[in-house]
């Protein structure tokens, strides 16, 4: 057999290499949506392992502060106006860092003045108004699925990538329910409204005390687009008895109370705000 013969016996003929450029392509098509899951339960693990440590200093700071969460109060916020009372208590300014949103103190309350820091992290942090407050980083405060938010009411401008950088944590507490009214917050819900104790808890295992952005997605009757989990609008929550839950389905619109959680303290909450089941 010639040298021109024994080559043409060894070469792939055009339609065998189209079958196996199918056949990767197939495999692709399967391996791909996969590996995406498989990245995205490793990113929900990571942010339940944070949850899961921050509920630790949570537990610390209560030890201290017996039955508080901690909190941090921003006065002279006409917005937050409830019976008469200006001013209001920021639930993601409870730990964190620096964030770059000039409102509700984010852009000026740092690592030094969040007041769970000092629980859960043992870095250094200069004074809030040091030229290198701005370069903390806390890494436990950083959800690993937070690509940032859409939020109709944060003005042209800002980078709103990340919610980490915007406001200083992925994290937010309880601190209010959902509500129809931008730019307020009228349903107080685990920090009352002028600052204090918790409430008691009806069921602990289903009031959440700590979750990523996206619990808020649908609050002031809009959508942030906070769709950080499988592309859906989920939520990581760490609930009142300090267990925590990945990638819970946060329904649209003004939900309170959803199969997985509910923001109230007991069903009959909002019947102090003059709602009526």
């Amino acid at each position: 057999m010639s040298g021109e013969n024994r080559q043409a016996v060894a070469a792939f003929t055009l339609i065998e290499l189209l079958v196996v450029i199918a056949v990767i392509a197939i495999l692709m098509g399967l391996l791909l949506p996969a590996l995406s899951r498989a990245r995205e339960s490793g990113r929900a693990s990571a942010c339940s392992s944070n949850l899961r440590q921050l509920g630790m200093g949570l537990t610390t700071y209560m030890g201290d502060y017996p039955d508080r969460l901690p909190q941090v109060r921003v006065d002279g916020f006409a917005g937050n106006r409830v019976q008469g009372e200006a001013g209001a208590n920021i639930g993601s300014l409870f730990g964190g860092r620096l964030g770059t949103l000039p409102f509700f103190g984010i852009d000026t309350i740092g690592g030094r003045g969040r007041p769970l820091n000092k629980y859960v992290w043992d870095g250094d942090l200069p004074p809030d108004d040091s030229e290198h407050a701005g370069e903390v980083e806390i890494p436990l405060f950083l959800d690993p699925s937070d690509r940032g938010t859409e939020d109709p009411f944060i003005p042209p401008g800002f980078d709103t990538s990340s919610v980490y950088r915007l406001v200083g944590t992925s994290y937010n507490l309880n601190d209010h329910a959902l509500d129809d009214a931008p730019g307020a917050e009228i349903y107080p819900t685990l920090i009352p409204q002028k600052g204090g104790r918790m409430p008691g808890i009806a069921n602990s295992a289903r009031t959440w005390v700590l979750g990523d952005q996206p619990i808020y997605n649908y609050d002031d009757d809009g959508d942030r687009r906070q769709r950080w989990h499988y592309g859906q609008v989920r939520a990581n929550l760490l609930f009142a008895d300090m267990h925590a839950e990945p990638s819970l389905e946060v329904p649209k619109g003004i939900v309170h109370e959803a199969p997985g959680y509910t923001f109230l303290p007991n069903p009959r909450w909002l019947e102090r705000f003059g709602v009526r089941p």
